[in-house]
């Protein structure tokens, strides 16, 4: 029966499944296929040294993109999603928070498999502060430890992270949070691009096309559902599923 119901739910879900994949790999080809990517490089260009011209005249700008990209600045954005997290955990019966301990886990392992398989794209691309001669580096000009650069910026890891977030969110809870999610993509993932480390299609064409091919498929067919149901069935507990 639950197989039966899985391949209905595939099919119901195919032309979403279909349609997020043309776009993924429509994004990635239209900048990964002309020379020198294209119309996206004017784009990435501009947008660095827009920022890049605001660190040496701004000195409250580079005191923020300086810490908004300190390493124990990326605890913020973990706060913030586990807020999120934790608004529906808390509504959820013992035996629901246990199956959202699970999704978290699981959540938690896809977002580092994907990490880890955007590593295998046959791309390294430096990042802007690595590409650019005569720019401004933050490091230099302040002091304060902070990620300026990158030597394989594609696809963006940190965006990533945040997107398959995002989708969860959207698989599995509501609407509204999966806007708030889309905010945080934005918010933190902007400081990487403020301060050169990522160019802007590392995170909105990289990232973003792995997260409409791959989540595609695993959240809107029964996979990730089954991988969730079958380890809450296996871990011994007062709450565990009886079937």
């Amino acid at each position: 029966m639950l197989i039966l119901k899985g391949i209905s739910m595939s099919f119901r879900q195919l032309p979403a499944i279909l349609l997020l994949n043309i776009f993924g790999i429509g994004l990635f080809l239209s900048w990964y296929l002309p020379e020198n990517h294209g119309f996206w490089y004017p784009i990435d260009s501009t947008i660095f040294y827009y920022f890049n011209a605001h660190l040496a005249d701004n000195s409250g700008f580079l005191k923020l993109v300086a810490i908004t990209n300190n390493r124990a600045f990326d605890g913020v954005s973990l706060l913030a999603m586990g807020i999120l997290f934790l608004h529906f955990f808390l509504k959820q019966d013992a035996t629901g928070k246990r199956r959202m301990i699970i999704m978290g886990v699981v959540m938690l392992l896809t977002a580092v498999i994907l990490n880890q398989s955007g590593r295998l794209f046959p791309i390294e691309r430096p990042s802007p502060t690595l590409t650019f001669s005569g720019i401004n580096r933050v490091s230099e000009l302040t002091g304060i430890p902070t990620k300026d650069a990158s030597r394989d910026s594609f696809p963006g890891d940190h965006g990533l992270m945040l997107m398959i977030f995002a989708g969860f969110m959207l698989r599995y809870f509501t609407r509204w949070s999966f806007c708030i999610a889309v905010v945080y993509v934005v918010v933190f993932s902007l400081p990487r691009i403020m301060i050169g480390s990522h160019w802007f299609t590392d995170i909105y064409v990289g990232a973003l096309s792995m997260v409409c091919i791959v989540l595609s498929w695993w959240l809107l067919t029964p996979a990730c559902d089954a991988v969730i149901d079958g380890i809450n069935r296996l871990i011994p507990g007062k709450h565990r599923p009886v079937k």
